[in-house]
């Protein structure tokens, strides 16, 4: 592994445990490599957090630190503002992910934000779309997969789901997730807001996690995410629901060795690791935030084959070209509702992947046909 790797680990590590690293060890750290792969990963505010705790300025870090500090507040002021809408018109919601996970780390702008998730009631998804409309924000996507998109520049993006999973993500957490208000507790505090127990937050956040691991890859972040959760929950919690809901989802051996991991990383006086965990951790560390192409294309390959038992290249092939209809249901709803157009739909999904994911298509190709190289997603 990298020397930079260990170097940002070893921050990362610091600045939620509360402990200083020597500045002479700082100053061995190559900033520029570092700055790269801390922007590579979501985590140059939390490196300058400890960087500036041992002593050190770097420019790029302290600039990058202030910006996540500004963004995460415009956050949270429209996130109240959107909530407030909710509340005046009978609308149930419940924040998701980093909303929650932010606040558990020892600085809520430590934890880099790239927007605001929230799970609200289908019903009013299009009181929601006109709210944001009203608000001057762009609509990015609408009525497309299981959530919808909006942005409004500078820094400002929301994901608004109608539900924590879609069958073409998995079947069975779809189903898992279905009746989700059954799984919730109503806020205190309002009259419309919920949110999970900390167990089933907790094994959703793994499954949120372990779809982007096996889709196309997740970062050192997720990871951390864990850490910080665990160091604020994990005495408290209800480990044999949460190992028998997780054996449910297909999720529980990711769900230990992950959280092994998550602790011999970060956690303070951490343990030499397997070659087990070494090879995990290093899945992580190159697969940056978002994944890579071409663990994207293996991913999706490799599902094929399990769910299909084949191996053929042709059919796979077939099957990307002519999907079975769940897939339009959910992401071409018009042609699902109009299938006698399903030989436009399958021209349109064949131009549009050419021109709006080429690269995503390009590396399928390259996976299937056994060459190799890496690019982020």
């Amino acid at each position: 592994m990298n020397q930079t790797f260990y170097d940002l680990i070893d921050l990362c590590r610091c600045a939620v445990n509360g402990t200083i690293l020597p500045r002479s060890r700082c100053d061995q750290m190559h900033m520029e490599n570092l700055y790269a792969v801390a922007e590579y990963h979501s985590l140059t505010a939390i490196a300058a957090y400890a960087l500036e705790c041992a002593g050190v300025q770097e420019t790029q870090f302290c600039t990058a630190k202030a910006k996540a500090s500004r963004k995460n507040i415009y956050l949270d002021i429209e996130r109240k503002k959107l909530f407030s809408f909710c509340e005046q018109n009978g609308i149930w919601y419940m924040p998701l992910k980093g909303c929650i996970l932010k606040e558990m780390y020892p600085d809520f702008s430590m934890r880099q934000m790239a927007d605001n998730d929230i799970l609200f009631d289908e019903k009013f998804r299009s009181a929601i779309r006109q709210y944001f409309i009203d608000h001057q924000y762009t609509v990015v996507s609408y009525l497309q997969v299981n959530h919808d998109a909006y942005e409004k520049p500078p820094v400002l993006n929301f994901e608004m789901h109608t539900a924590l999973f879609g069958v073409v993500h998995n079947q069975e957490w779809a189903e898992y997730y279905k009746n989700i208000k059954e799984k919730l507790t109503k806020d205190k505090d309002n009259q419309y807001g919920y949110h999970f127990s900390d167990e089933d937050f907790y094994i959703y956040i793994i499954a949120h996690e372990y779809k982007h691991y096996i889709m196309g890859g997740t970062g050192l972040r997720s990871l951390l995410d864990r850490y910080v959760y665990l160091r604020a929950k994990q005495e408290t919690m209800d480990w044999s629901y949460v190992s028998a809901e997780c054996q449910k989802l297909g999720i529980g051996d990711f769900e230990q060795q992950s959280r092994k991991l998550a602790q011999a990383v970060f956690g303070e006086g951490s343990a030499a690791l397997s070659d087990a965990e070494e090879q995990m951790l290093g899945y992580y560390l190159k697969s940056g935030t978002y994944g890579t192409m071409k663990q994207f294309a293996q991913g999706k390959i490799t599902r094929f084959q399990q769910q299909t038992g084949s191996t053929s290249r042709l059919k796979y092939i077939w099957y990307r070209l002519f999907p079975p209809m769940e897939i339009y249901e959910k992401y071409y709803p018009f042609f699902y509702r109009n299938k006698l157009l399903l030989p436009v739909g399958w021209g349109y999904r064949l131009i549009r992947g050419m021109v709006k994911n080429r690269k995503k298509v390009q590396w399928e190709m390259k996976y299937l046909y056994h060459t190799d190289d890496e690019t982020q997603l």
